[in-house]
């Protein structure tokens, strides 16, 4: 497979040599002036406070993701963006926020003569109606078997309960299995996690946008901790079982809130192309607060996604100061809501400021600063979701070629993380989108641990650099960046795309 070749017309800021590495990009004394105005301390600045103690981790809703809001609209205005929405930094959006209601709760499995029911303080809900079962069949959908996984089928699971146990070594094929549960839409989905990995610092509530509940692909979820359903779970054969699950949880509790994308705009000089943009994203949203216990409470959330949320305020002041803008518009935007299953991103994608039409690209960004991942350190390289998915990864490719940034595909991550990330609201309506990261698994990822004390903040800056000069790259291109057709997992994204022409 090969991306469609992109012929990129600049201004006389970037010019590609000929006879040269066609990625290789000859920088402006002007563009290499922008881009040397991203430094470690800037970025340091704005993190100590987006990651501080006083922002209380920046739960969606809380108080603390009400000030950083607040911040990054102050920040976008101090670099001379204008207002995205209006006059307005904000874009408002009506949600609920759904805590789970416990009364009459019941969750009883039973297979043969063995029977297992669980207990409210080792179950962590995720259901937005009244749940009503009685003596329905299981489904187990053991990541165990590696061939189950692969052939795995939507009509598998749709209408079905589904039961399934996460364990860190399952992780790749937890996602494998991804698209069969969105699209097989089961009737209620049983995550077994014995040691309560995934629950810890996931918030108790859940935020739903009320307007695209029917639109919504996520099954009803519970999880359950604890020895007891581990071993009910290991007891069942894989596929079709024997067991039958009865189970009754009441509608949660609502209460209504309203919550703010946070977006500036850099205006395009061309007449021609200013009225299309090029996104560039994070979310400024992370985990909130542990309720109790002693210590340190807080999940500051330095790396995610404090460090694509400065990232995204510092390319938006670098690029501010150019004398001539790029051709097309440039949309800066921050997201609430990730952390509870891309809720911000999927409004604006429903509720676009900018026509999507004329949406050329978004880069996303996510974990950009710190260097010491799980698989090895980190420097001077990044890399790209769906790395084969668009030729936007062309443009990054050569920025960071120009900026000292090796960007390469992450093949255990590439593909299986495209939809975990705010890029994928955007790619589902048909926007090419991807997103850029530096270390995808690191220590303290998702634990209280992740301060802004422990990001490479010279590393960042320079990967940063890369960020920007791809932006611009794409903004004064006379090309659109597209979608690659040769891939057959891009085929839902063409097709969006070609519904908004």
């Amino acid at each position: 497979m090969g991306f469609r070749a992109v012929s990129v017309v600049f201004l006389t800021l970037v010019s590609i040599p000929a006879r040269t590495d066609p990625r290789k990009i000859d920088i402006s004394a002007e563009i290499q002036t922008v881009l040397d105005t991203i430094q470690p301390s800037s970025l340091r600045k704005n993190l100590s406070y987006i990651a501080s103690d006083e922002l209380e981790g920046r739960d969606t809703p809380s108080r603390g993701l009400d000030l950083a809001a607040d911040y990054i609209a102050e920040q976008f205005r101090v670099a001379g963006l204008e207002p995205g929405v209006g006059t307005s930094y904000f874009q408002e959006a009506p949600m609920l926020v759904e805590d789970p209601n416990f009364s009459d709760f019941e969750i009883q499995l039973q297979a043969g003569g063995r029977r297992f029911d669980a207990v409210p303080k080792d179950a962590r809900l995720r259901v937005s109606a009244q749940l009503d079962m009685t003596g329905e069949p299981l489904f187990k959908l053991d990541l165990a078997d590696e061939t189950l996984v692969k052939q795995l089928q939507p009509s598998q699971l749709e209408g079905r309960v589904v039961i399934t146990r996460i364990e860190p070594r399952f992780r790749g094929r937890m996602r494998e299995a991804g698209r069969a549960l969105r699209e097989g839409k089961p009737a209620l989905l049983i995550v077994v996690d014995a040691k309560g990995l995934t629950t810890r610092g996931e918030p108790v509530h859940r935020l739903v946008d009320p307007s695209a509940r029917q639109q919504n692909s996520a099954a009803a979820r519970v999880t359950l901790t604890g020895d007891a359903a581990a071993h009910f779970y290991d007891s069942l054969p894989a596929g079709v079982t024997n067991a039958a699950a009865t189970v009754h949880i009441a509608a949660p509790r609502e209460t209504p809130v309203k919550l703010r994308n946070v977006i500036g705009v850099l205006r395009g000089s061309d007449p021609a192309l200013r009225d299309q943009c090029v996104l560039l994203t994070a979310h400024y949203d992370h985990l909130g607060m542990k309720p109790t216990g002693a210590g340190d409470r807080i999940y500051n959330g330095a790396n995610d996604d404090g460090s694509g949320t400065v990232s995204v305020l510092e390319g938006a002041r670098a690029l501010a100061h150019l004398a001539q803008h790029p051709r097309r518009s440039i949309v800066f935007m921050t997201f609430f809501g990730e952390e509870e299953g891309l809720i911000g991103s999927k409004y604006y994608a429903h509720h676009p400021v900018w026509p999507l039409a004329k949406t050329v690209a978004d880069l996303n960004l996510e974990q950009l600063g710190r260097t010491d991942a799980t698989d090895g350190r980190q420097v001077s390289d990044a890399s790209l979701t769906g790395f084969d998915y668009s030729d936007l990864t062309n443009y990054v490719e050569r920025a960071g070629e120009s900026t000292g940034i090796r960007i390469y595909k992450n093949e255990r991550a590439s593909d299986v993380y495209f939809p975990d990330s705010d890029n994928f609201s955007l790619a589902e309506v048909g926007v090419p989108a991807q997103t850029l990261f530096v270390a995808l698994d690191f220590p303290d990822y998702h634990a209280v641990g992740d301060e802004w004390q422990k990001i490479d903040f010279d590393n960042m800056a320079k990967v940063d650099r890369a960020i920007t000069l791809a932006v611009f790259l794409m903004a004064d291109s006379a090309d659109r960046v597209h979608w690659n057709q040769g891939n057959s997992k891009t085929a839902p994204y063409v097709k969006a795309g070609a519904g908004l022409q």
